[in-house]
């Protein structure tokens, strides 16, 4: 696995869209906020173009990534917002540039599809907030991904949830948004969990669904090997006027507590305000107890 350099005063960092569209009084405060680290910041041609709910059409938005891809100056990318869109143009994309200059690609969401794509590929990525909510997040999310940006250790510490099951483990995370994770199933894009540490997280889905996705996951051998699961946020789940009956953390504890590895659940990733940077693709230790769940990275 290629690790990008850390970034340093002075190093270019791209900001642009895959997905859906942004405006730039949206992204104004992400270009303040890395400018204030003392970064130069490099915007997509077509950020601002608008196509139907996009940022751009399929070409346009493939050609901005492209170009930042091959860019040698540019050491980061970070994508300004997720919804729906990154799946369109992954195929259209030439990778073979980041395996004599790798670079990190930073979001969340939507850009699971690039976090998986990148992990078959061999690079490691960054999962974290975007610039679309920069505007509302906590203080701590912020200042936990400068750290991981500029190469300080990436030290997480969160109070047990009554699901936890106990563990230390050490190992590389994938993984991402539940949903894309599950529709990239069986693509070229299709992560391989064996001996990894699973990190899962989703908005906006009904409760049924994430049993469904459990259950295609489990099918396709997702959970036989895994070192361990982390369990971010669940946002916004919605039910049927008859109830499914279950929340969406006891639905995938339902499904994982066949197996023997540990899970923590409640973990500061995802669709919230508190929503922490974690390597993908780095050695990470993951230590879940009675009393404290920790996440180290170096």
């Amino acid at each position: 696995m290629k690790i990008p350099n850390k970034l340093g005063s002075g190093d270019t960092i791209g900001i642009l869209s895959t997905a859906r569209k942004i405006t730039k009084e949206e992204i104004n405060p992400a270009i303040l906020l890395f400018e204030s680290w003392g970064l130069k910041v490099c915007l997509g041609d077509f950020l601002f173009e608008e196509f139907h709910q996009f940022s751009g059409t399929i070409q346009q938005r493939t050609s901005d990534l492209q170009k930042m891809i091959n860019c040698d100056k540019i050491k980061a990318i970070v994508f300004a917002r997720g919804g729906y869109g990154t799946v369109q143009i992954i195929d259209n994309l030439f990778f073979d540039q980041l395996k004599f200059y790798p670079k990190w690609f930073m979001g969340y969401s939507d850009i699971t599809v690039l976090h998986s794509h990148l992990n078959k590929f061999g690079l490691a990525s960054i999962h974290s907030t975007m610039p679309i909510n920069f505007h509302s997040n906590s203080k701590n999310s912020i200042k936990k991904l400068k750290n991981v940006l500029f190469g300080k250790e990436n030290l997480i510490k969160i109070m047990p949830y009554f699901l936890n099951r106990e563990g230390q483990v050490t190992g590389e995370i994938v993984g991402g948004n539940l949903s894309i994770i599950y529709s990239l199933l069986g693509s070229k894009s299709d992560i391989c969990t064996k001996g990894k540490i699973l990190l899962i997280e989703d908005l906006d889905e009904y409760l049924y669904h994430i049993d469904r996705m459990m259950y295609n996951l489990s099918r396709n051998g997702k959970f036989k090997h895994l070192k361990a699961v982390i369990v971010g946020s669940m946002s916004d789940m919605k039910d049927n006027e008859i109830p499914f009956g279950q929340t969406a953390y006891e639905i995938i504890d339902s499904h994982l507590k066949k197996y023997s590895f540990p899970v923590c659940y409640n973990f500061p990733i995802g669709h919230l305000k508190n929503n922490h940077a974690v390597k993908l693709g780095v050695k990470s230790y993951l230590d879940i107890n009675s009393k404290m769940v920790t996440l180290r990275q170096n």
